[in-house]
């Protein structure tokens, strides 16, 4: 926690880089709340998902981007900021929250899996600690965060206050200024909804064949209770997302119809039953059954 007791001790991160104007909306929001460090990484690591660096060594240089706050810029990527804050730079200082972002890009749906900002939270709640990622559905480097600020001090007074789930970090994305009044926030599951990608080849100067990833997000779902709906009818969508990826539906179906109890050797060994047939008795002839 907090050296200052009065004040909660936040920990920030993101994954468009120290410099991106969303964290320093974030930060700024932020030190209204509480005591804030903020580790986060050096460049950009938008698409990162939770990769971690271990085939290189890590940097870490002190900041002094935002005045009055003590901050690092990581070499490595969202996950290794939240793991290098834990273990390092706060050591034995138990961050009461973590925070990630501002995303310049919505990271509803499926992008929670590819995402940067998401994995900062999801590290941190691995570690048992209370998180956040936020993102704003517009995706340009001069993003308008303005409106977003109330909103997100909100959502962190609540989770500071009533707390988060064990191992759980919230995927909060928040609707574009342009898109009109923010109508207020949802709990809602994730979409079900996907891209349909391509691959644009083209050729550098040399003839030499390259390509660039592109495609459509595509919305399967139907439902209203998911943070696609939210999103677009003007709510802020905050889904619980957990990182244990257990199907446990599919476990259920499985259970009924695998047959997993014995090696493969054993199984193979046995004979096929004869469908409608039985058994002769010794000294019993076959005619006689049935």
């Amino acid at each position: 926690m907090s050296t200052n007791n009065s004040k909660p001790l936040i920990l920030i991160s993101n994954d468009d880089g120290i410099s991106a104007p969303g964290i320093a909306m974030l930060v700024s929001v932020m030190r209204r709340i509480g005591e804030v460090v903020v580790v986060a990484p050096n460049s950009p690591q938008s698409g990162m998902g939770h990769a971690i660096t271990i085939g290189n060594p890590l940097r870490l240089d002190p900041s002094t981007i935002f005045e009055g706050i003590e901050a690092y810029e990581c070499s490595g990527t969202p996950a290794d900021c939240v793991k290098l804050a834990k273990h390092h730079v706060l050591k034995d200082r138990q961050p009461d929250l973590v925070v990630s972002g501002i995303n310049h890009g919505s990271n509803s749906s499926v992008n929670v899996l590819y995402s940067g900002t998401m994995s900062a939270a999801i590290e941190a709640a691995i570690e048992g600690l209370p998180a956040i990622g936020f993102s704003l559905c517009e995706y340009g480097h001069n993003a308008d965060f303005s409106h977003t600020a109330e909103w997100i001090e909100m959502i962190a007074r609540q989770a500071l206050t009533n707390g988060i789930p064990a191992h759980t970090a919230l995927n909060v994305n928040i609707p574009k200024k342009s898109a009109g009044p923010i109508v207020g926030a949802k709990l809602c599951r994730q979409a079900h909804a996907k891209w349909q990608e391509e691959f644009d080849l083209r050729h550098d100067p040399y003839k030499r064949p390259y390509y660039w990833l592109i495609g459509e997000f595509v919305n399967l779902d139907r439902g209203t209770d998911t943070d696609e709906w939210a999103l677009a009818n003007n709510y802020i969508s905050i889904v619980p997302c957990q990182f244990d990826l257990t199907s446990n539906a599919a476990m259920k179906s499985m259970n009924t119809t695998w047959q997993l109890s014995e090696s493969p050797a054993a199984t193979a060994t046995k004979p096929a039953p004869v469908i409608g047939s039985a058994t002769p008795e010794p000294g019993e002839s076959a005619e006689g059954l049935g």
